[in-house]
């Protein structure tokens, strides 16, 4: 059961990042009537997939990833959408002050009750690890008692012998349509991912615990902050 929010902010550095891991989470809010922001730092330019044969260029590719991330929210029922003009792969050579100040000037003017992001140290790419970062960072700098709850999403292969099981498990079957149309609005780049999905649903594969249906998350463990000094 999730709690109620007053206003959600989640923040992410690609396209498609918001459709993995909590497209259906934000979708059960959504239709409950919570405000969501989503700040994407990037359009994904240096996204892996053109096509094969290819269907843009490098140059075409941000257009496209664009209207794809759109296409996401609409499916997701996100009605503030922040496009934050960072360049794809670059986010871990932005200034970290300005990272923060970055994230602190979402959080001063929306005042949200929840944060989510990925859980640092835990989130593999360079680009979701220097978002991680720069989420707790201006998040620590508020009094704990008024800091808003933080999730963040953990995929690393050692999430659980680092960090455990996941305090959040949220079923989402009454929403698996919108995750499945927010995963499909960003064709580009999850084509192969939702063939193979098919393909396993066809021999025989349930649901039960499958990530389409179950979204898994940690709240922010402060008392083992990622890091020691700061």
């Amino acid at each position: 059961m999730l709690q109620p929010e007053r206003q959600i902010l989640v923040v992410f550095p690609h396209p498609d990042d918001e459709a993995f891991g909590v497209s259906g989470t934000l979708a059960q809010y959504a239709k409950a009537g919570t405000p969501i922001t989503y700040a994407c730092l990037t359009l994904g330019e240096m996204g892996r997939n053109l096509g094969n044969p290819p269907f843009t260029t490098r140059e075409g590719l941000p257009l496209i990833r664009k209207e794809e991330l759109k296409a996401s929210c609409d499916a997701i029922g996100i009605k503030d959408l922040r496009m934050m003009g960072l360049r794809d792969k670059t986010v871990e050579f932005e200034d970290d002050e300005k990272m923060v100040q970055m994230m602190t000037d979402l959080i001063d003017e929306l005042n949200p009750s929840l944060i989510i992001t990925f859980y640092p140290n835990y989130a593999v790419h360079p680009d979701h690890e220097a978002t991680a970062r720069a989420v707790v960072r201006a998040v620590r700098r508020i009094p704990e008692e008024n800091r808003p709850r933080l999730y963040g999403v953990a995929f690393a292969n050692d999430t659980l012998e680092g960090l455990g099981e996941p305090d959040i498990v949220n079923d989402i079957q009454d929403v698996k349509e919108a995750k499945w149309n927010s995963m499909h609005a960003h064709i580009s780049q999850t084509g192969w991912i939702l063939q193979e999905e098919a393909k396993r649903k066809n021999e025989g594969a349930t649901e039960d615990d499958n990530w389409l249906v179950i979204e898994r998350m940690y709240s922010y463990r402060w008392h083992e902050d990622f890091e020691e000094k700061f």
